[in-house]
């Protein structure tokens, strides 16, 4: 995907504005850790696990894919709804064409399933707050219930059910609770968590990443529950976390000092799109409409569909 930084908001405040909750949690630098622990939490649905393996670009082009990925939630986020709306189209167009058997099941994934989206976009929302919540301030109960339905709002741009997203905490576990019993791991699913928590120099990796990624790790595995680090075969003993906890708190403390440029002179290194978007955020300069839109106005004014119902009136 590729994206002019200087776009971001062009139109207006996106979907969620200013004073939101997901504009504080996906802009923070604990961020960037809940995110490592979302997509490492995916390779427990095993028709995700074959799509991605399938298409191995988190093997040939580590940096490009997350980096990638990462942009799209802090666009679908932050961005104002043309850009949102534009780059959401480019991901479903694009999963449209990655289609395989899963192996152990023998039946058909496609990324763009609604199953397999609720999967992606309930843990990237979740593990970007759990991270906020363990190593930033945290939300008040008022912000976090705002955050919920933010969460759902953006499932719109998603292939899935927005009624289908949880809008609570205790709704959040009942989803995890329910999806238990198909979540597996196997060789694949193993080596793809592997590659996202300690990953590889190799393949235009380099060090830099891999030495982040691995730092970031102590971090993003200290988030999870006990059983799914134990699937995951990362497990590890709780004096670890409990001394991982403290120094992790102070340096998200110290990358959100002078207007977080720490985090900014950090993110080519591991993100540079996402880093980009992050810096065109800060500048703070106001869109041409300082208002909020729904997606579905969005996909009216900018979408591909819009387009053409547009040109079919005119």
């Amino acid at each position: 995907m590729t994206f002019d930084p200087t776009t971001l908001r062009r139109e207006d405040y996106g979907f969620f504005g200013p004073d939101s909750p997901s504009w504080k949690v996906w802009t923070s630098p604990t961020a960037v850790i809940g995110f490592q622990r979302a997509v490492t939490l995916e390779f427990f649905d095993p028709f995700l696990t074959a799509s991605v393996a399938d298409t191995g670009k988190i093997y040939a082009d580590p940096r490009g894919r997350l980096d990638a990925t990462f942009a799209y939630f802090l666009i679908v986020a932050i961005g104002d709804s043309r850009t949102a709306i534009q780059a959401s189209e480019h991901l479903m167009s694009v999963h449209a064409k990655s289609t395989g058997i899963e192996p152990i099941t023998g039946q058909r994934y496609s990324p763009n399933s609604p199953e397999t989206q609720l999967w992606i976009h309930i843990t990237g929302w979740q593990s970007v707050l759990k991270a906020y919540e363990m190593f930033g301030p945290g939300l008040t109960p008022e912000e976090e219930a705002r955050y919920w339905q933010e969460c759902r709002i953006a499932a719109e741009l998603q292939t899935c059910k927005p009624e289908d997203v949880p809008v609570t905490r205790e709704g959040i576990r009942e989803y995890y609770a329910n999806v238990r019993a198909r979540l597996c791991t196997s060789e694949r699913a193993q080596e793809g968590m592997r590659q996202m928590l300690f990953t590889s120099p190799g393949n235009g990796a380099g060090w830099t990443y891999a030495l982040g990624a691995r730092l970031l790790s102590f971090a993003s595995i200290a988030t999870l529950p006990r059983w799914m680090r134990k699937l995951g075969g990362y497990d590890r003993p709780a004096i670890v976390d409990f001394l991982v906890k403290p120094v992790a708190r102070i340096l998200v403390w110290l990358f959100t000092l002078f207007s977080k440029a720490g985090l900014i002179m950090a993110a080519p290194l591991i993100a540079p799109m996402a880093g980009q978007i992050l810096e065109q955020h800060l500048k703070a300069e106001a869109p041409t409409h300082t208002e909020t839109v729904t997606p579905t106005t969005a996909r009216e004014l900018y979408g591909s569909r819009g387009h053409r119902n547009i040109a079919a009136a005119g």
